[in-house]
This record gives C-alpha cells, sequence and structure tokens, in this order.
C-alpha cells in the first residue's frame, strides 16, 4: 500500500507549531500573572502613601513572604519590576501577546515612550527573539533610522500604519556588523567581507531592515562586450524594488558612486519591470565624506544611500554621543 510520504512532515510542522503555540500561551500568561502582581503592589502602595518608606517595606515584606514558596521570581528586585511593569503600562490589553517578559524587562529600561513603542512594534511585526530584540536596542536602531526620517513616520512604518515611500526610512546609516566577529584591529578585503556577510545572512537581513531578501552575489552583467561582477543584490518587498549593494573597505570615492549608479541604471533599464519601484544602490563603506556624496550626485537624489560600516557595536556613551552629532546635523540641513 502506498503512503504519501508527506504527511510524516506535515504532522511534523503540526506538533511544531502546537509546542510553539502552547509555549507561547504560557509565556503570556505569567506575563499577565506578573502584570497583575504589580498592580495589586501598587494599589497597596498608594494606600499607604502617607508614609514614605511603606513601597519599600512593602515590597521587602512580600520578597521575604513568597521567595521562600515560590523560589525564583518573586525577589525583592523582581517584585520590583513588576511594580515597574504595570506603572508603564497601566492598561492590560496593550499588552502584546507575542512579546515574552524577557523582552518587556527591556522595554522598561527604555528612557521614552515613543521609543518603547517603536521597539514593541517592531518585534512584534518581525517576531524577533529577545537576543534580537536586545542587538537593536543595543545598535539604537530607534536612533538610527531618525537620523533619516522623522519620529513620525519611523513610528508610523514600525506600526503598519503606513508603507515607507522612501529607502531611508529603512535603511540606516550607520550599520554595525559586528556579528560578523571579525577582528577589528585587521584588515579585509571587500571579498572577505562579502563572504562574512553570506555566512551570517541572517543577521545582517536583520540588520539591513524590514521587507529585505536575498537574490544574488557577484551579479555578472555583460555591457557591450565587458563583464561587470555585482557584490550583492537584495530585493525588498516593501519598497518593491531591487537594492544592490557594493562593499568599500577603503574610504569612499566619487569613482564609487559613479560605478553604483551605473549598475543602479542598468537595473532599472534591464531587470526592472513596469510594475516595480527604481532600484536602490547602498554603498557600504568603511569611511564615507558627506561631501563627496552630496555633490557626486543630483539634488533630488533618493535612489544612491552611503552607510558607513562598523565591524562591533561601540559603547553606549559613544554610540549615543555619534547619534547625536549625527541627528544635529541632520537638523540643520531639514531647516
Amino acid at each position: 500500500m502506498l503512503i504519501n510520504q508527506s504527511i510524516i512532515s506535515e504532522i511534523k510542522s503540526i506538533i511544531a507549531n502546537a509546542k510553539d503555540t502552547a509555549i507561547k500561551a504560557v509565556d503570556y500568561q505569567r506575563t499577565l500573572m506578573y502584570w497583575n502582581i504589580g498592580k495589586r503592589i501598587f494599589e497597596e502602595e498608594q494606600q499607604g502613601k502617607d508614609r514614605a518608606d511603606y513601597g519599600t517595606y512593602l515590597i521587602k515584606y512580600l520578597a521575604e513572604e513568597l521567595q521562600p514558596i515560590y523560589k525564583t521570581g518573586f525577589s525583592y528586585r523582581q517584585l520590583n519590576w513588576y511594580r515597574q511593569f504595570y506603572r508603564t503600562f497601566p492598561i492590560v490589553s496593550a499588552l502584546r501577546t507575542q512579546l515574552s517578559w524577557t523582552q518587556y524587562k527591556l522595554l522598561l529600561a527604555l528612557d521614552n515612550q515613543d521609543k518603547r513603542d517603536f521597539y514593541i512594534a517592531e518585534s512584534a511585526k518581525n517576531n524577533w527573539t529577545s537576543r534580537q530584540l536586545e542587538r537593536q536596542i543595543d545598535s539604537s536602531l530607534y536612533e538610527r533610522l531618525l537620523m533619516s526620517s522623522d519620529k513620525k513616520n519611523v513610528l508610523a512604518v514600525a506600526r503598519n500604519e503606513k508603507q515607507p515611500s522612501d529607502a531611508r526610512e529603512i535603511i540606516k546609516d550607520p550599520m554595525f556588523l559586528e556579528f560578523l566577529e571579525l577582528k577589528r584591529e585587521s584588515s579585509y578585503y571587500e571579498k572577505d567581507l562579502e563572504s562574512a556577510i553570506i555566512t551570517h545572512l541572517q543577521d545582517f537581513l536583520l540588520e539591513l531592515g524590514n521587507g529585505f531578501a536575498f537574490v544574488a552575489r557577484q551579479k555578472r552583467i555583460h555591457i557591450d562586450g565587458d563583464d561587470f561582477f555585482i557584490d550583492l543584490v537584495f530585493y525588498n518587498r516593501l519598497l518593491q524594488c531591487f537594492v544592490i549593494i557594493e562593499i568599500k573597505t577603503e574610504k569612499l570615492t566619487h569613482q564609487d558612486i559613479g560605478q553604483l549608479q551605473m549598475y543602479v541604471n542598468y537595473y532599472d533599464r534591464v531587470e526592472k519591470t513596469e510594475n516595480e519601484n527604481p532600484t536602490i544602490g547602498i554603498l557600504l563603506c568603511a569611511k564615507k565624506n558627506d561631501g563627496v556624496v552630496k555633490f557626486s550626485l543630483p539634488e533630488n537624489n533618493k535612489n544612491i544611500i552611503a552607510s558607513q560600516y562598523h565591524l562591533y557595536l561601540p559603547t553606549e556613551k559613544q554610540l549615543l554621543e555619534e547619534v547625536k552629532k549625527e541627528l544635529d546635523i541632520f537638523g540643520d540641513e531639514k531647516e
């Protein structure tokens, strides 16, 4: 008797999906439990608001009573987290079922509501793990996108309230490629960086942003007897266009911009269909001169973007200083 062999893989998929759903359901109930504990602590604390130290005393008392019974999760520090959780998210219906308690703890550490809203929306939309969310926060994804767009657009795109109309709304400058695990003190050829990106393609797609899919590496194009090779080709389903990336491990030059412009023109005239938007070119470079980029391209350019890459995450202080400097420059240009 012949049996359809696909039934095994289909049943495995059903089991895996059921397990995943069950795990998420349990984690959400745990998150809800912590929210309700925080709510009850806060309500009790408010009843003793005439005593300045009542809140501290209450949480210490609860930790002493609960920790011996329930073990982990009910220490003084954890109970403080639950209280802060309720204070930060006072409406239970606002809690996202897709997010875990670990992710909510990361969000509680953020310093403003707009930033929290952005990371909540991005986490839910892209199904980020806790590790991926932490990495995006540590690399200041929100601030890097603000360098290229305004707060209203960044939040609207994250919440799916609008589709990105400009590549700069989703493409970051700078890009952080610490996941390539390349030593910062070493020098690398372009082919080395390209190979590392292909090896860590999933992480690179996460850093690129929403909607990217890999198309080709060292794409050969033939122009009147001459062969050229494009480093990396992607497609973005949100922008509905091809995205070409050229890697430059030295300082960016106007010749590099001209080369990328030729590749973009080729894709627009040969590869692009009538229903697709114009091709975008990204120069991923070790160092750039914004003046050279500005004067090498037309004033209304929206399709060639120079993005500087870093092979490691700077310290939080260095990152915030760099972001502030770039935001100040961007603000001056808009005025």
